[in-house]
Order: structure tokens, then C-alpha cells, then sequence
């Protein structure tokens, strides 16, 4: 009993103080109206940063469930931007083409699906096929319009084209204004490159002379430009030039395309392959 007489004792200022305080505000709360108003105010001024404490904790929990719905979002406004992106630039190469106007060859525009260059074998998707005009051996230019290959195969609404970065690829190419022409082909080394080979002795070429095409293939139309050229040596018996060109068609970079077809080139090529034409061929 004395120990809780001497523990009293010890604490009963601060026990008198916090009564006394309690009195205090309770009196002055009650004393008019103003304060009660302005007691109450402060009262839940503090509540209010008691919750708004509590509710930052849990947002700040939340973030990563609000992240993942964000990123959901992104993902699918990045998809319709992508749809918007592609139906846009096909309209407008439709438009450019349709101002061509009709002339021998009919022009179709396409989006690379997808594209190599890194390899001896290299091919571009497109996706354009036979419903929209696609056939083979349709050419395939870049957007400024640059050699970048030509049709090898289509479905309804798919195209692959050979690369002109492709070993096996073929077409004919000349200095421009200039009467000597060789054949384009690449020889697997640099993807910026390609050769003019067999080109006459008496071209003497420049560098930075523009190389195009000589509407001999049955791809390309006459003057389609390939590129420039980077270098070039005559063969060891001296009688004509290997020439470096380096291509105007950016094909790393290679999205939207034009596609080109000869209106004509059916009929010429079952001409040449008619019977009456083997007979010559025969008799040669």
C-alpha cells in the first residue's frame, strides 16, 4: 500500500496537470459557438490527415496493379496507332500511283511484312497478293523508287520477292546516258553493294556515275535507278569492267514498297515461247 501511496505521490503533479488541461479545453470548447466551430475544424483537419495518410499507404500498394493496367493500355493504343500508321501510308502511296496516270506498266503499293539482308538467300514478305493485282515478276521498288527486287511467288494476300540483295538474283543495268550495259547481280559480301559485271571495256566508268536499269529485264521498266558507283577494274584479259554500285535503296530500312508490272509482258513472253519460235530456235 505505501509503494502505491509513493507512486501517486510521484505522478499526481502530471495526473493534476492533464486534469487541469482536460478542464481547461473542455471549458473553453463549450464556452461559445466559435470555438466549438473552430474545434471541430482543427478536429477534422487532423482526421482528414489521418485517412489521407492511410490512403496514400494504400495507393502506394496498388502502383503495381495500376501499372500493369497502364501498360495493358499502351500496349493496345500502340497496336491501333500501328493500323492507323499502315492504312495511312497506304492511301497516300495509292494516291501518288493513281496520279501516274495509265502508261504500259500498272503499279501496286505494299508494306514489308518482313525483310532480310544478312544472308546469300535474301527474300521480302509483302503484304499484297493476287487479290489486290500481284503476280510474279512483278518489280519491286523502293518508295522513291530504287531497285529493291522482284515477285517470286503470291498467294491471295501475301507476295515474296527476291531480294536484290540475293546471290541468285539477275537484271540488266547500264551507265546512265551512256549506251553500255552489263548484268546486276550481288555477290554476297557488303548489303550496300552490288555489281555491274560485263560491262564494256569502252564505258569508263566514274565514280559516282548513276547506274540504272536498261528495260531489257522482264522486271524493271528503262531507267530505274540502282545506284552510283563506288569503284571499278577491268577483268584480267582487259576486255571488260566489274563496277561496284552502291544502292540507292536503303534495304535494311525497306517498309512501305512500289510494285511495277509490265501490262504487256504475258503475251510478250508466250510469244517467245510460241512453237513457231522453238522451231527457229531449233534449226539454229
Amino acid at each position: 500500500m505505501r509503494k502505491l501511496f509513493e507512486f501517486i505521490r510521484s505522478i499526481y503533479v502530471v495526473v493534476l496537470f492533464v486534469a487541469l488541461e482536460v478542464a481547461a479545453i473542455s471549458y473553453y470548447a463549450h464556452s461559445t459557438h466559435y470555438t466549438q466551430a473552430r474545434l471541430l475544424a482543427r478536429s477534422n483537419q487532423v482526421a482528414g490527415g489521418v485517412h489521407g495518410f492511410f490512403a496514400g499507404i494504400r495507393r502506394y500498394f496498388s502502383l503495381g496493379h495500376e501499372n500493369r493496367l497502364l501498360l495493358g493500355r499502351v500496349a493496345q493504343l500502340e497496336e491501333r496507332l500501328a493500323q492507323y500508321e499502315e492504312a495511312e501510308t497506304n492511301a497516300r502511296l495509292d494516291s501518288y500511283m493513281q496520279d501516274i496516270g495509265e502508261s504500259k506498266y500498272r503499279f501496286v503499293t505494299a508494306s514489308v511484312v518482313a525483310n532480310t539482308v544478312n544472308r546469300a538467300q535474301n527474300l521480302i514478305t509483302l503484304n499484297r497478293g493476287r487479290q489486290d493485282g500481284v503476280v510474279e515478276e512483278m518489280a519491286v521498288l523502293s518508295p522513291d523508287g530504287a531497285m529493291a527486287g522482284y515477285v517470286v511467288d503470291c498467294t491471295e494476300r501475301y507476295a515474296v520477292a527476291m531480294s536484290v540483295l540475293n546471290t541468285s538474283f539477275r537484271a540488266s543495268g547500264k551507265l546512265a546516258d551512256a549506251e553500255y550495259y552489263g548484268s546486276i547481280y550481288w555477290d554476297g559480301l557488303d548489303q550496300n553493294v552490288v555489281i555491274l559485271g560485263e560491262l564494256s571495256k569502252y564505258a569508263d566508268p566514274k565514280p559516282g556515275q548513276e547506274v540504272v536499269t536498261t528495260g531489257f529485264s522482264q522486271y524493271f521498266p528503262a531507267d530505274v535507278l540502282i545506284g552510283w558507283v563506288e569503284s571499278a577494274s577491268l577483268n584480267e584479259t582487259r576486255t571488260a569492267y566489274t563496277v561496284r554500285v552502291r544502292l540507292a535503296a536503303e534495304m535494311s530500312r525497306l517498309n512501305e514498297v512500289v510494285l511495277v508490272g509490265n501490262r504487256d509482258f504475258y503475251e510478250i513472253r508466250n510469244l517467245q515461247q510460241s512453237e513457231q519460235i522453238e522451231q527457229h530456235t531449233r534449226n539454229d
